[in-house]
């Protein structure tokens, strides 16, 4: 009786710790992944958005958001158009080892970028992870946040701060519509400097802030609209509800990843126009030799 009482708690220790992939220490279990699939998608074109996850379907658990869901934290943050009425963009989340950070990919997003990604979900509370944000076709990807909160929670089993995912989301927007005026290195910058000054803005009115705001701006040699300004007012009192101590911890981290992401782009530039230089030098000496023999 004694070892079945035994061998019965083992099991249900065996259950506790399968049904949910969290490691003792609180962390979220190296290597679980999800994909996360919008709604309104057909079958060809989710087989389409597993190739470019590289991943085959049936390989991870699979869940679904839909556009009422994604309009849960878009709803008042942008244009009822540009939210739509379907689920398209769809995610893939794989949890990495500690200390590897963010690794962001996007393909067919025509208006998030990976700079903006890695800001928000750092102040979503996600970190170490490998995401892939793909839709079959373009699309804006102001959606995937709402994609990737569901995967991270359900890898986790712990839903992530609610404040915090409405902040990173309203972080992503207003830096998006900055980026489409100075640039997404210089937008997410911008707003990675206010984090720095939170504790200071919560004494301040909001001009204070505003005029706060445009000394950074001008640190980099940027010009901002007072619409602008106003969105980055707006910005910065949502940060002031989360903690700031934590979010100004996080800032050098961002900071140096997108730094690497800057250098990793115009390091992939140089590289394609040096390869267009050879091709029309090729080119150019090709047409010499015809035009010799045609001459000849």
């Amino acid at each position: 009786m004694k070892k079945r009482s035994i061998a019965l708690i083992l099991c249900l220790c065996f259950m506790f710790c399968a049904a949910a992939p969290v490691m003792a220490d609180g962390g979220v279990a190296e290597g679980e992944a999800r994909a996360v699939i919008g709604a309104d998608l057909t079958d060809e074109q989710t087989a389409q958005v597993y190739d470019m996850f590289g991943v085959e379907r049936g390989s991870v658990r699979e869940l679904t958001v839909t556009n009422a869901e994604e309009r849960e934290y878009l709803d008042g943050l942008v244009d009822s158009s540009i939210i739509g009425t379907n689920s398209i963009s769809c995610i893939y989340v794989e949890i990495l080892p500690e200390g590897e950070g963010l690794q962001i990919q996007t393909q067919n997003l025509t208006w998030c970028t990976q700079e903006m990604f890695i800001n928000a979900l750092v102040t979503a509370g996600i970190d170490n992870a490998k995401i892939i944000v793909a839709a079959p076709f373009e699309v804006s990807g102001t959606a995937a946040l709402t994609g990737i909160y569901k995967a991270y929670e359900d890898i986790s089993g712990q839903e992530l701060d609610e404040i915090a995912k409405l902040v990173s989301t309203q972080e992503l927007v207003i830096t998006g519509e900055l980026a489409d005026e100075i640039g997404s290195y210089d937008a997410v910058t911008i707003v990675n400097e206010i984090k720095l000054i939170l504790d200071e803005t919560r004494e301040m009115s909001d001009e204070e802030i505003k005029s706060e705001i445009e000394v950074i701006a001008t640190q980099y040699g940027i010009t901002l609209k007072d619409s602008q300004l106003d969105q980055l007012v707006t910005l910065c009192r949502a940060l002031e509800k989360m903690n700031s101590d934590e979010l100004r911890e996080k800032v050098e981290y961002v900071q140096n990843t997108i730094k690497r992401l800057a250098e990793a782009q115009e390091k992939v530039s140089g590289i394609a126009e040096t390869v267009k230089s050879i091709v029309n030098s090729i080119g150019d000496f090709i047409d010499k030799i015809i035009s010799f023999f045609k001459g000849s």
